[in-house]
């Protein structure tokens, strides 16, 4: 990207909030999903323990306690199994143990708090302090200690489920495959036939997670050999063979999965994942929805592709599909007003997210959060210069993690009113705890500044914000623009000097320098040398490229510098790019060339300064 003074499509105007980020993935108020194990620890409750230790005396009511623990559910009967607590005597000795060892793990003392931990656990024969000690060194990154708490814990509680479950986690983390399999082996082994097609798929979640992934997908394929008719079976092998790289295995395996059911999803789903050829992946699932029309799951994987490859209108006609099918689906809706406005048509957007607010409202239990869906609204209006409703979209969000964005959005909804004072007085009230918020705040507030043209307090708070967050980068380029914008090109110089210094794989900080000076027809070789670097570490930024093209215009490079600009006018149809490319046309005698595409960008954007001060310096008029 360039210089503010340069363009428009400089970086700091990215800086503002990018509500219209396209992503089809509906917020969640708690994103983390946990595959759990049940059946799996449920068929492994009675595998054979070690001997359990000789109860420990029961004649202090004072002690941790001797209630039951939660244990696991019984297949042929039903009823829970539970493991007893021991009834420990809480002596001044263990009390003290304990809380040094709390205490040494708050410091950070971790290999102390858990062997004092572990030892207490091993004493007591008490399954909660193994269960500790196991949490500590899991927190602390101790794969060997973890995995030798949760053999203890799993030994003092052997129903446990959370026990088990944690036992397998440590074991594969450990890459102790072996002990793995022989505990999945008996589960597989006692699960009803029933519950065995998931169970197999936990596991191959289960061994996901392991470092080596091909011992992992051996320890799979000996798990899966006696299952070899069930489909599942197959499609754990495919996932597996993908997730180390060996799409061959995975496309073997989930074709063999879709032969043995054929209405398989998830198999259908692999084969188009793992198909190198976007268009022959789109047959594919076009003819498998054709066959099985309620295949969601497959309609919004085929319709994401048609976005990948910018077929828009059809992407969304499969949405609408699915939305006719199930009116109510919050996915659907979010997921298609993203799509509407990546396609500009607002309106079908705003009705949509609408929808999917009243249809949230309807469900006060659903997981799913509102506040992107607030948000885009409040952009929508904003768009249509109805600050006044951007502002009531705003006023409805209430997620604390949402909160400065929101005051930040709503102090530049004051400054488009005019009303600059409040959108300052609001962000200086705002004292985020959170550094990359506190930045943000002082980003916001030059932005604001520099929108109404007060350049030298935006470079004062900059300044200032610099002083606090010396190293930041973010601050540092943007103080080096507005340096540019005002001429200060010693200023700008050591900023962006000071960035490549700091981050010296940021292409933005090269190219900014280097097409400042080509810009000034100053130290050219410099400015090659620069962008160079920058088109080397993003060789398909289109500005980059255009920043190219730029500099061997000034160098006298006619010809490289039209294929340069025309080539980065094709992937990216940007104004500044394209006054460029009219400029070196211009310069060939390819003038009717150049008043074409110097009409369009006055088409598109008649205020382009770029455009005026160039048609100006040449005496062109369109």
């Amino acid at each position: 990207m360039r210089p503010r003074a340069i363009g428009a499509h400089c970086r700091l105007v990215g800086r503002k909030i990018n509500h219209y980020a396209f992503s089809l993935d509906l917020p969640l108020k708690n994103a983390l999903v946990i595959v759990t194990l049940s059946t799996l620890l449920s068929a492994c409750a009675g595998l054979h323990q070690p001997t359990s230790p000789a109860p420990l005396a029961t004649d202090n009511p004072a002690g941790v306690g001797a209630t039951t623990n939660p244990g696991a559910i019984d297949q042929s009967t039903g009823k829970t199994t539970v493991d007893e607590l021991p009834a420990v005597p809480l002596t001044s000795e263990l009390m003290f143990q304990l809380l040094a060892a709390e205490v040494a793990f708050q410091r950070g003392d971790y290999q102390a708090a858990i062997a004092t931990t572990y030892s207490a656990a091993q004493h007591t024969h008490d399954p909660r302090l193994a269960q500790r000690a196991f949490e500590m060194a899991w927190v602390a990154k101790q794969p060997d200690e973890a995995l030798a708490a949760s053999r203890l814990w799993r030994m003092l509680a052997p129903h446990s489920e959370e026990a088990t479950q944690n036992y397998l986690n440590s074991v594969v983390m450990a890459n102790r495959m072996d002990e793995a399999q022989a505990v999945l082996e008996i589960g597989l082994k006692d699960a009803p036939p029933q519950s065995r097609g998931i169970l197999i798929f936990q596991i191959e979640r289960l061994l996901s997670h392991a470092k080596d992934k091909d011992a992992a997908f051996g320890t799979l394929e000996d798990l899966m050999a006696p299952y070899l008719d069930l489909p599942e079976a197959h499609l754990a092998l495919a996932y597996a063979a993908a997730g180390k790289g060996d799409e061959a295995r995975a496309k073997t395996e989930a074709q063999t999965a879709l032969k043995a059911k054929p209405d398989s999803e998830q198999a259908a789903l692999l084969l188009a994942q793992i198909n190198p050829d976007k268009n022959a992946a789109l047959k594919f699932l076009s003819k498998f929805i054709a066959a099985h029309p309620a295949a969601k799951d497959l309609r919004i994987t085929y319709a994401r592709i048609l976005i990948e490859q910018k077929r828009y209108k059809e992407a969304e006609h499969e949405f609408e599909t699915l939305l006719k099918a199930q009116p109510d689906d919050l996915a659907v809706l979010y997921m298609l007003s993203i799509l509407e406005i990546q396609t500009t048509d607002q309106k079908a957007a705003e009705r949509h997210l609408k929808t999917f607010l009243d249809v949230l409202a309807s469900h006060p239990g659903d997981e799913r959060d509102p506040t992107s869906a607030l948000l885009l609204l409040s952009q929508i209006a904003e768009d249509r210069k109805d600050n006044q409703a951007a502002l009531r979209w705003l006023d409805q969000v209430d997620s604390p993690e949402a909160y400065v964005g929101v005051q930040i959005r709503r102090a530049e909804i004051f400054a488009k009113d005019g009303n600059l004072a409040g959108a300052r007085k609001l962000l200086t009230d705002l004292t985020p705890t959170d550094v990359p918020q506190q930045i943000q705040v002082v980003a916001a507030e030059a932005q604001i500044l520099r929108d109404a043209n007060r350049m030298a307090e935006a470079m004062t708070v900059l300044e200032a914000g610099i002083k606090r967050f010396p190293d930041n980068t973010d601050l540092l380029y943007d103080y080096a623009m507005d340096a540019e914008k005002v001429n200060q090109i010693d200023i700008c110089e050591t900023s962006l000097r000071k960035i490549i210094a700091l981050a010296p794989q940021n292409q933005q900080a090269y190219n900014a320098l280097g097409y400042t000076f080509a810009e000034r027809n100053i130290r050219l070789d410099e400015a090659y040398t620069l962008i160079e670097t920058a088109l080397k570490l993003a060789p398909d930024d289109p500005f980059i490229i255009d920043s190219m093209g730029w500099v061997q215009f000034r160098l006298g490079k006619l010809k490289e510098a039209e294929e340069l600009l025309r080539h980065a006018y094709t992937l990216k149809q940007d104004p500044e790019i394209a006054v460029h490319l009219g400029e070196v046309l211009w310069a060939r005698g390819q003038k009717a060339d150049a008043h074409k595409i110097w009409r369009e960008v006055g088409s598109k954007d008649p205020g382009n300064d770029s455009l005026k001060s160039t048609l100006a310096r040449l005496h062109v008029s369109l």
